[in-house]
């Protein structure tokens, strides 16, 4: 069941999930060229998987992700070679659509999936002619009360599902399907959606009581995953959870364009600090706190 060895010492954690063989084995042996030790096993309700240690698997995603884009190129099968095996990819087994299809749900869990296309079918019925009764439903409370948390509770959280814009919505379903789907592989739903509720409450909130209640967008539920992920790389790097320093930097640097109003469109930067903020604070709370278990 098992076509590459893995080192035991290493904790072993599911990388990508293929239905073609030929491409998993491909890969497998690529990553075994870079010294990342590797595990493929095959079941009939998964297809393929390829397992690597913990501490590659970052390294790993990057590769696989410049792998599902140029599977034909020379030094995939130089790798193949070199471990003695020839492995021949059809025409089939890749075209356009299936490898994204493969490559979006490889890396994104349940919670992940369900709140990117919940984020779009909202958007998709906005641009449908529903937007202000779609609108009208998801916004914050025009008055905030116990009465009205009460009476509608889903508010607290409900902007954060609306966006206004093609770039609006493209921008935010794309980072929260990066880093909300890294954080639910490496660290589970339940943290996942934490950080979501946590943030959307504390960023909506915020947003509020400094603008009134006309925003909406995922924004700071993005900024909350941008700050959760780079604490938690810094605070505990062996989960393989990291942001690289100038990817960081930008974004903080689009933070600041925001508060000094040098952007073209309209910002919520109160959502966008204080979801960083909430962020990077359940970082520092996941692991001094609750104290993962660095090889679960």
């Amino acid at each position: 069941m098992t076509s590459e060895s893995a080192d035991s010492s290493d904790a072993l954690q599911p990388l990508v999930q293929l239905k073609d063989h030929n491409i998993a084995l491909l890969f497998s042996n690529y990553l075994h060229s870079l010294g990342i030790s590797t595990q493929l096993k095959s079941s009939q309700e998964e297809g393929y998987v390829i397992y690597c240690p913990e501490n590659k698997i970052s390294q790993a995603k990057i590769e696989f992700d410049a792998f599902i884009l140029k599977p034909y190129d020379d030094k995939y099968q130089q790798a193949a070679w070199d471990r003695g095996e020839t492995v021949t990819l059809n025409t089939d087994d890749f075209s356009l659509l299936s490898t994204f299809k493969e490559s979006f749900l490889a890396h994104a869990g349940i919670v992940t999936l369900l709140v990117f296309m919940v984020c779009w079918l909202v958007f998709l019925g906005s641009e449908l002619g529903w937007a202000q009764n779609i609108f009208n439903m998801l916004q914050f409370y025009p008055h905030l009360s116990i009465d009205a948390l009460l009476a509608d509770p889903i508010r607290l959280i409900g902007p954060a599902f609306f966006h206004f814009s093609w770039l609006h919505i493209v921008f935010n379903t794309m980072w929260w399907w990066q880093l909300g789907g890294s954080i639910e592989k490496a660290l589970g739903k339940s943290t996942l959606i934490n950080i979501l509720l946590l943030s959307a409450i504390v960023s909506n909130v915020g947003q509020y009581l400094v603008s009134g209640s006309n925003f909406g967008g995922l924004s700071g539920v993005v900024y909350a995953l941008v700050g959760f992920v780079w604490w938690f790389g810094y605070l505990a790097p062996e989960r393989g959870l990291s942001l690289s320093k100038p990817l960081v930097g930008f974004l903080l640097f689009w933070l600041v364009l925001g508060f000094v109003d040098l952007l073209p469109v309209n910002v919520a930067n109160t959502a966008h600090l204080l979801g960083l903020i909430s962020g990077c604070l359940l970082a520092v709370f996941t692991v001094k706190v609750i104290k993962i278990d660095a090889n679960k």
